[in-house]
C-alpha cells in the first residue's frame, strides 16, 4: 500500500511537470488509486505515464492525458458531469473527486460491470454508470456542466452538444485514427457554441450501438 502511494505521488509530480497546474485535479489524482482500475497483470505499471490495455481492445488513458482533459473541463465542486467511454472507470473516479455527481456510460458490459464494482469497493457513491451507446450521451440526467469523452468521434455528435448546460464544456477527441484533435466546445447560448483546439491526440474510436442505454446503479451522495 505504501509503495502504491509513493508511486502515485511520483506520477502526480510528473503530470505537474508536464504542464498541468489545476491543484484540484492534481489532488484528485493523488487520491484515486489507479492500480484499482488496471488489469492484475499490469499493476506494476499502474503509475507509469502511459496508456494500458484493459481488455476488449480498450485502454486506460495515459494519466497526463486524463489530467489535461479534466483541467480543460474546468470542473467545479457543484457540477454535474457526464463521462463517455468509462472503460475501467478510472477517469470517472477522478471526476467524482472533483464534481458533485458523475454520470458515466460504457458500451461494453464486461468493462462497465468491473468499473461499477471498483466504484463500490472504493466507496465512490456519487457515480452513476450505465451500459449503452455513448454517442447518444445520457439525456436522462442532462443538462451537464461538463462532458468528457474518452474516445474519438469521427464527427462532432450534436447529441452531446445539446446536453450541455449554458456555459457547459464538452471535451472530446475528434477525427479518425490518422488525425485526431482534442477540442473544447463551450455552450454560450442555446444555439451558440465556442470551439477550441487543445492538442493533437490518439484515442480509440467512439462506436455507436443500436440499443438504447441500460440504466446502471444510481447512488446519490
Amino acid at each position: 500500500m505504501k509503495d502504491a502511494e509513493v508511486n502515485r505521488e511520483r506520477m502526480v509530480r510528473l503530470i505537474a511537470s508536464r504542464g498541468v497546474r489545476d491543484a484540484r485535479v492534481l489532488a484528485a489524482m493523488s487520491e484515486v488509486p489507479r492500480e484499482a482500475f488496471v488489469r492484475p497483470d499490469l499493476i506494476d505499471f499502474a503509475h507509469e505515464d502511459a496508456p494500458l490495455s484493459i481488455g476488449e481492445g480498450q485502454t486506460i488513458s495515459q494519466p497526463t492525458m486524463v489530467a489535461l482533459m479534466l483541467e480543460a473541463a474546468r470542473i467545479g465542486p457543484k457540477d454535474r458531469v457526464l463521462e463517455i467511454g468509462a472503460g475501467s472507470g478510472y477517469a470517472a473516479a477522478v471526476i467524482s473527486r472533483l464534481a458533485r455527481e458523475v454520470h458515466a456510460i460504457e458500451r461494453l458490459r464486461s468493462l462497465g460491470e468491473k468499473a461499477a464494482e471498483s466504484f463500490r469497493r472504493l466507496g465512490y457513491e456519487n457515480i452513476d454508470l450505465a451500459i449503452g451507446d455513448g454517442t447518444k450521451g445520457r439525456p436522462d440526467a442532462a443538462p451537464y456542466d461538463a462532458i468528457v469523452v474518452s474516445a474519438a468521434a469521427e464527427r462532432m455528435p450534436d447529441s452531446l452538444k445539446d446536453q450541455l448546460a449554458i456555459g457547459g464544456r464538452l471535451i472530446i477527441p475528434v477525427g479518425d485514427r490518422g488525425r485526431q484533435t482534442l477540442k473544447r466546445i463551450t455552450r454560450l447560448t442555446e444555439h451558440r457554441f465556442d470551439e477550441e483546439i487543445l492538442a493533437n491526440v490518439l484515442f480509440v474510436p467512439l462506436i455507436a450501438d443500436e440499443e438504447p442505454p441500460e440504466p446502471g446503479r444510481r447512488d446519490d451522495p
